[in-house]
């Protein structure tokens, strides 16, 4: 490469940059990663960065649950496939969780988001978005060509307490380490499909993203790797982390390693950045064992890790039941080692719609 054209990429990289921290100004902050370990461990890891209490609970949600797209008249109507635990916001959305075929969702702000005005399509609530894909499909190839075919018209609303509407990216991940990234764009569906991509976190759109990455990846992560809260300077060290990190053969090693990552990326509790008033504290991080179908989740407010075992829930369409983990005001109650038996049985709740 001649150095006109290094410096042209240069110069390109460096808009990227800025345009990325006016963005990051006005966002909130979330990231996403997938350690691909040894002996076909594939582990996701997530943190949810929120500016106020989100209200989250776990859900455990069996199959045969007949659902609506909660979009109005025409929308969607499917019966889940496949149960799944969930983590919840505001108990009126699914933004985190994995389902028995050890399919990942997980729900991320990115402001630049638009959604399609109308069409032919039925509507889906965005607050079913990631369940509707943990109701339907074991892989992620399944999902990407159903979405393909674009069955649905996404419909966002205001988020609650909020006088903005949601704009949301979803990630997949599965047993097998394929990973993508669905946005919507100028009001059209964009899919990234690829083993390849591992991190997820906000603004800029991922495409853009995947553009700063490999400015930091021509820098080596052992010279200097970005520190500030911002989602490009996350996506780098979270890129760069989740493949230095030993490719241990322990999964109890491998759990704690993709846990020490999601912290390096997480936004410290309480923190204020005053020319950036958006960006959020990490409110709480859940780690997903695709392999072992194991769900952890730490809240940044108890001591404890806790960790439920899909393969001992009881999902049939038959006996299983809808049931809540009460996880209290910004999740301060507290649990510890294997949280199955403290799931109490419960209605479900309502998807926010129109």
């Amino acid at each position: 490469m001649n150095s006109d054209h290094r410096s042209l990429i240069r110069t390109c990289i460096g808009i990227l940059v800025s345009t990325s921290m006016l963005v990051s100004s006005v966002a909130e902050a979330c990231t996403r990663l997938v350690y691909l370990g040894a002996n076909d461990q594939v582990i996701t890891g997530r943190s949810m960065d929120w500016s106020t209490d989100v209200g989250t609970n776990l859900w455990v949600f069996p199959r045969g649950m007949k659902r609506s797209g909660e979009a109005g008249p025409n929308s969607i109507h499917w019966t889940s496939k496949y149960g799944s635990v969930i983590a919840s916001g505001y108990d009126i959305s699914t933004t985190d969780g994995m389902n028995e075929r050890g399919l990942v969702a997980n729900l991320l702000w990115l402001v630049e988001s638009t959604y399609p005005d109308g069409g032919k399509a039925p509507g889906l609530s965005i607050a079913a978005w990631a369940q509707y894909v943990l109701d339907n499909f074991a892989t992620v190839q399944e999902a990407v060509e159903a979405l393909a075919k674009e069955p649905f018209t996404i419909v966002t609303d205001k988020v609650p307490g909020q006088g903005r509407l949601a704009t949301l990216h979803l990630s997949l991940s599965d047993a097998r380490g394929d990973s993508a990234i669905i946005e919507y764009i100028g009001g059209k569906q964009v899919i990234h499909h690829s083993r390849d991509y591992q991190v997820m976190t906000n603004s800029p759109i991922f495409e853009q993203q995947l553009a700063l990455n490999a400015y930091w990846k021509e820098i080596g992560g052992t010279v200097m790797l970005p520190g500030t809260n911002r989602a490009a300077d996350r996506f780098a060290r979270a890129s760069f982390y989740v493949n230095a990190i030993p490719k241990s053969e322990d999964p109890v090693e491998a759990i704690a390693s993709v846990f020490s990552v999601i912290r390096n990326t997480s936004v410290p509790f309480g923190i204020t950045t005053p020319d950036q008033p958006n960006i959020s504290s990490t409110r709480w991080r859940t780690v997903s064992d695709h392999k072992r179908k194991l769900y952890f989740f730490e809240s940044a407010l108890t001591p404890n890790v806790f960790w439920v075992d899909l393969t001992r829930m009881d999902f049939s369409e038959t006996t299983g039941k809808v049931m809540k983990l009460d996880l209290g005001p910004n999740q301060t109650h507290i649990y510890s080692g294997m949280a199955n038996d403290q799931f109490k049985e419960t209605q479900p709740f309502k998807f926010l719609g129109l």
